[in-house]
């Protein structure tokens, strides 16, 4: 028996459900709010030179003094990182003049005078992250990321060992002392060290929050919750926009978005581990209390009198040895569906991040920029919703991430103006559907006893791409059009990816990896008609046997029953049990 089957006794989509999903939907408004934080906090205001007062005598305006002191460029603008040696006070009479007394221009050794009109602190304007030292600021996004990827490989992991809600608990209490760490920083090596830690915990957040809403729920509502849970993401995207509006200083900000971890921390004593974990780990008591608490809130009482954790343990098909990352690939399936993903996933965040951490290059607020990218999520995600069951996991994550390619190509065709706008943002809403996607076509392509060390791969290579993006963009001084031609190109090799994964829409989530490489062989006793008409047992010497029997025949009814009971069930497999053991 299938632990589908156990849920169909408790409720597939009940009270408990919905109240699971809901609390779960905190850490998703969370995560983009320090997801996304750099673009905010670590700004980069128009700046110059600073001006020492030996340099205007005259008690010059300010426009007269920016003449004579910073060279202009190319575009009429003055130079951000360069001053004259000396005062070129003939300049005020014709800007034309060539620069006399000998002077030349040399860089900024005084610091710099930042534009504070936007923003009133940032971490750039904090430690001058500017000039020769621009690649610092966007080093502490990859830094940031970089403690992603570590959790991602950790928090999967430790997940499957220990539980999805023990880790979750320790995402939470990192994720928050951490955070406010990073507010009080007092150099830019603290600020880095604690932003990449608090990655690591929120990594924790976003892995085990979207793996436990599917694992208490079934085939036909998998899509809604996993739709809902991303719609979630939108929500914290917009409210960073207004966050970052209201609070223009960056430790304040900083804290503002760490705030919400003490709600989560708070919420976490109603979150409920993963039954069908409790039972890979033979703790048949566990599963049984959490089932019988959804049973209670869905109002289904029969369940606690019929079954008892001895039955469940006995009749629920599981797996209970220890796993680790190398089940990814041990398998012809599962390590074509790993290589696959992190393709996939690599590509999913380089486009994503790579649009998202360029909001000013449109011509735009970056706050209003932001929020219109938050907004034009909604849309997406409600398409994908509408889309998945229809045409399928996979025409969506491939289709998403090749028009994405497309509308990320056109930009570098179209001039700065409202049409790169609006093709920039409609590049933005696929590369969300993209992400979107991704999460429940993953999900559902790794089997229970491995999910989140698959998912925690997978969020490995995403952020990979997502730490790797804030250091393309800075390829825009070799060539303006290098970072979108690097990101268009990257999103299309990761949607040709999708497209060789295997179609999951409508089939049940795979328990064991034998799951997943039977129907690799287009076994058709595996998934058909949501019943699992036979099993393969390994025996220790790699022999097989059917614990039902052989295979059914192609042409025979395996069309459910309308009435079965869980323990009409139940006693249907210890009878096959004897059977198999005589």
């Amino acid at each position: 028996m299938r632990f589908e089957d156990v849920l169909a006794e408790v409720g597939v989509f009940g009270k408990f459900q919905i109240v699971s999903l809901l609390i779960l939907c905190l850490p998703r408004v969370i995560l983009p709010l320090h997801f996304l934080l750099h673009i905010f906090i670590s700004a980069v205001p128009p700046h110059h030179c600073a001006i020492s007062t030996q340099r205007n005598p005259e008690n010059l305006s300010q426009e007269d003094l920016l003449v004579i002191n910073i060279p202009q460029v190319q575009d009429g603008t003055f130079s951000s990182c360069k001053i004259y040696s000396h005062p070129q006070s003939h300049l005020i009479l014709n800007r034309s003049q060539e620069t006399i007394n000998g002077s030349g221009v040399q860089s900024c050794n005084q610091g710099w005078e930042y534009d504070l009109s936007t923003y009133s602190s940032t971490t750039v304007t904090q430690w001058d992250l500017v000039c020769d030292r621009k690649w610092l600021n966007q080093a502490a996004a990859t830094f940031f990321f970089i403690g992603l990827t570590i959790g991602s490989l950790l928090c999967g992991f430790l997940s499957d060992r220990f539980g999805r809600k023990k880790i979750l608990l320790l995402s939470f209490l990192v994720s928050t002392i951490f955070g406010a760490m990073s507010a009080f920083s007092v150099s830019y090596v603290m600020f880095s060290v604690c932003r990449l830690l608090t990655g690591v915990g929120l990594m924790g957040m976003t892995l085990i929050s979207i793996t436990l809403v599917l694992e208490w729920t079934d085939v036909a509502h998998r899509t809604f919750c996993g739709t809902v849970s991303s719609l979630s993401w939108t929500v914290g995207y917009m409210i960073l926009a207004l966050l970052a509006y209201l609070i223009r200083d960056w430790r304040w900000l900083l804290l503002a978005t760490t705030a919400p971890c003490l709600i989560g921390l708070a919420t976490w004593w109603w979150v409920p581990e993963s039954a069908r974990w409790l039972l890979t780990k033979q703790d048949a008591v566990g599963a049984h209390r959490y089932l019988s608490q959804c049973a209670e809130m869905n109002k289904r009482p029969n369940f606690r009198k019929n079954i008892s954790p001895e039955v469940l343990q006995k009749t629920v098909t599981v797996e209970s040895r220890k796993y680790t990352f190398w089940d990814l690939v041990r398998t012809q399936q599962l390590r074509k569906n790993t290589l696959c993903l992190g393709i996939m996933w690599f590509g999913v965040a380089f486009s994503y991040y790579g649009i998202s951490f360029h909001v000013t290059g449109f011509g735009r607020s970056p706050f209003l920029t932001h929020f219109i990218f938050g907004v034009i999520e909604l849309p997406a995600k409600l398409g994908v919703y509408l889309l998945l069951d229809r045409i399928g996991r996979k025409m969506c994550q491939g289709g998403s991430l090749i028009i994405t390619s497309a509308c990320i190509a056109l930009t570098c065709l179209i001039p700065i103006g409202d049409w790169h706008t609006l093709v920039a943002i409609l590049g933005k809403g696929f590369s969300e559907a993209s992400f979107t996607t991704a999460f429940l076509f993953t999900a559902e392509l790794y089997p229970t006893v491995i999910r989140q060390t698959g998912l925690g791969f997978c969020s490995f290579m995403t952020r990979l791409g997502s730490s790797v993006a804030p250091l393309v963009i800075l390829l825009e001084d070799i060539w303006l059009f290098l970072p979108p031609v690097v990101f268009s190109s990257m999103s299309l090799v990761s949607g040709i990816a999708a497209f060789l994964l295997t179609e999951t829409c409508h089939l049940e989530l795979p328990e064991t990896i034998q799951d997943v490489e039977m129907d690799r062989l287009g076994d058709p006793t595996i998934h058909l008609n949501g019943l699992q008409a036979h099993k393969e047992v390994l025996l220790e010497n790699g022999e097989s046997v059917h614990a039902r029997g052989p295979p059914v025949p192609d042409n025979e009814d395996l069309s459910p029953p309308t009435s079965t009971t869980f323990s009409d069930l139940s006693s249907s497999i210890q009878v096959d049990e004897s059977a198999l053991r005589t």
